[in-house]
This record gives structure tokens, sequence and C-alpha cells, in this order.
């Protein structure tokens, strides 16, 4: 299985980094994509049965996980519209009020943790990963689905 792997993996390097570059903007993340599609397919140990479907799940791999990233850099941060330019007190309370019933109500318990200390408590996904035990792309994707779900909510209210 690793030997199918790596020896695409090698052979394809260029190309699967020329991918990944096309749909990002960095060619540092492409990079880091490649690696960490890499990594990935080699410890689940796919049982690969040629290099020709070695190469396939390295493309497909290598893919969705730089469209999983460029979708990532497009959502920042949730941000909350205000009424006016100028909001008080109480109108921010209640717009924060409002958010958190959303995120308790909405979201899942590991979706509000990962939120809340990517969002306030400023930690990385990495970090947030290992504590989890998760894959960093696991806790990404967590976080991306969290953002929607808030969206549309915020969305549906309006």
């Amino acid at each position: 299985m690793a030997d199918y792997l790596t020896d695409a993996f090698i052979r394809l390097r260029q190309r699967l980094k020329l991918t990944s570059g096309r749909l990002l903007s960095d060619a540092g993340a492409a990079e880091d994509i490649l690696q960490d599609s890499f990594v990935r397919l080699w410890r689940r140990q796919y049982p690969l049965k040629s290099e020709k479907e070695a190469e396939a799940l390295l493309n497909k791999t290598v893919r969705n996980a730089s469209l999983n990233e460029r979708r990532r850099e497009r959502t920042g941060p949730l941000e909350i519209d205000y009424p006016d330019d100028s909001p008080d007190t109480a109108e921010k309370e209640k717009a924060y009020a409002e958010m958190e019933r959303k995120i308790q109500s909405e979201l899942t318990a590991t979706q509000q943790y990962i939120l809340k200390e990517k969002e306030y408590g400023g930690r990385t996904l990495e970090d947030i990963a290992k504590e989890l035990k998760m894959e960093p792309t696991a806790v990404r994707m967590q976080l991306s689905r969290a953002r929607k779900t808030l969206r549309n909510a915020l969305k549906n209210d309006r």
C-alpha cells in the first residue's frame, strides 16, 4: 500500500502542487495541503492495488483539500450587523444575546466549543485539534459548518 502511494506521490508531486496552487492564492498553503494530504492518506493505509489507484486517490484528496482551504479563506470570522453605525450598549447586548442563543440552539457541543475557542479564545485550529484529539482538517470542517449554520440562521431571521 505505502509503496504505491509513495511512488505515485513522488512522481506526481509537481503536478499535484500545481493543481493545489491554481485553487489557492498561496504557494506555501499549496505545499502544506500537499504534505497534509499525503500524510493523511499514508496513515490510513488504504488497500491500494496499483499506482494508478494511488494516483486517483492523491488527485482527489489534494483537490478536495485545496477547495476546502479556499472556502475556509473566504469565510472569515462572523460579524454582527448592527442596525446603525453607532449602536448603543443595549443594542449590542441584545445582538450578543441573540447570537449566544443561536450558538446554543443551532450548533453541536463540539461546534460550540471550537467556535468559542477559535473566535473568542484566539486559539489555533491545531491547538484545538490536539486538545480534542481530532485532525486539524476535521476541526476546520466543524468550524466551517458552524459558521455556515449560524449565517443561515441569521439570514432566515431577517
